[in-house]
């Protein structure tokens, strides 16, 4: 049997989805309009675009040279 501990207490504050969904009876439409959580400046914006082209930019390069490294070898050995 498992015994429950006394300081389990349910979380009622996190959401993982969200349920404002239209048709139910406690649908807010205010909610949705203008949820921006985020301020992010211009400047900001292209450092982030920046930042993730730095990151997938080596996983890019690698598939490129395997697919060159790939070719090369088909023709070098069907050749």
């Amino acid at each position: 049997m498992s015994r429950k501990r006394k300081d389990d207490a349910l979380d009622t504050e996190t959401t993982f989805a969200d349920m404002n969904i239209e048709g139910f009876k406690w649908y807010d439409k205010s909610s949705k309009k203008g949820k921006n959580k985020y301020k992010v400046s211009r400047k900001e914006y292209w450092q982030m675009v920046r930042g993730a082209f730095a990151a997938y930019l080596p996983v890019i390069c690698i598939i490129i040279l395997v697919g060159i490294l790939t070719f090369l070898l088909a023709y070098v050995w069907l050749g």
